[in-house]
């Protein structure tokens, strides 16, 4: 798709340029990585020792508190895939240099959840045959592909998520399926499980007033785009893109919704608070208590809002 600027309402071409060095590439991400994937830096050219003999490129911490490896190549390359891999091998037996690394950069009450290592590799292009291979391989690895324009406009497209499928609900009415239930199923088979958490595990601890609510808004949120990603995790069910744009925790009566959002800029209703400068699970600022229809078709305007507020 060409880009193009916009001087004195005419449309101007940009043309596509290269970083003069990967390192240029690697410092532009990790200087905003907290914008690009929502992540907290770690540390730069980490060292493996010297039996393994290799430098990870960017280490990171994500919102769910996952470790985060990102690999780089300024041109198009198989061994970006590979290193990659030998990388997360490398991470998942040296955990304890990761937590030293972690705490040293963002505090000694860091926590850190190994239940998944979130894997990403930036490249400009990969070869059909890549693409192939990492549908093969059974680690949670992300493809990015980025261009850099000579307007200074950077894109970064999501190029392949490994994902493993996840069982369909058991959710079933008792004169046959639920229709819901089915539909949601088909987003959700499309969605990976995170270590030994499901969505299912959620659905079926609902209650019987929560149920219906969850699986609307999980149907609603899984239509708004094909990228969206449902990231089972221990105390919640996240929906991301690059990054995490609305996180759901079930209660015993209601559903609480956190989203990426700024309250200050939103006329809080009674069902809805600030929680920035309070402790909580799901990642996001604004607080939203679902407990009937009513509510939830007055969220979906700000899980909309949401998703916009990450790029889509």
């Amino acid at each position: 798709m060409p880009i193009f600027s916009i001087e004195k309402n005419k449309l101007q071409l940009a043309k596509l340029k290269e970083f003069k060095t990967e390192k240029e590439l690697q410092n532009l991400i990790e200087k905003n990585i907290d914008s690009v994937f929502n992540c907290r830096f770690v540390a730069t050219e980490f060292p493996t020792g010297p039996k393994h003999a290799g430098r990870i490129d960017t280490l990171a911490l994500s919102e769910d508190n996952n470790p985060v490896i990102i690999e780089y190549k300024k041109v198009e390359s198989s061994d970006l895939i590979n290193q990659s891999l030998f990388y997360l091998s490398w991470l998942s037996d040296h955990r304890g240099d990761f937590e030293i690394a972690a705490q040293k950069s963002l505090g000694s009450d860091i926590e850190i959840d190994w239940e998944d290592i979130r894997v990403i590799c930036i490249a400009p292009g990969y070869k059909k045959y890549d693409l192939h291979a990492v549908q093969m391989m059974g680690a949670n690895i992300e493809l990015w592909q980025y261009k850099i324009f000579d307007n200074d406009v950077l894109s970064l497209d999501e190029v392949f998520r490994k994902q493993t499928s996840i069982l369909t609900s058991s959710a079933t009415t008792r004169n046959g399926k639920n229709p819901i239930m089915v539909e949601a199923g088909k987003k959700a088979a499309m969605t990976r499980a995170t270590g030994s958490y499901s969505v299912e595990e959620h659905i079926e601890k609902a209650s019987t007033k929560i149920k219906p609510l969850l699986l609307e808004i999980q149907n609603y949120i899984l239509d708004i785009d094909e990228s969206i990603e449902e990231v089972p995790k221990k105390f919640y069910i996240a929906y991301k893109v690059a990054q995490n744009f609305v996180c759901i925790e079930l209660r015993q009566n209601q559903l609480i919704l956190f989203l990426k959002l700024k309250p200050e800029d939103i006329e809080l209703k009674d069902n809805m608070r600030d929680v920035s400068n309070i402790g909580h699970r799901g990642t996001g600022d604004l607080e939203i208590a679902v407990e009937n229809e009513m509510q939830l078709e007055e969220s979906k305007t700000f899980i909309k809002l949401a998703y916009d507020s990450i790029g889509g």
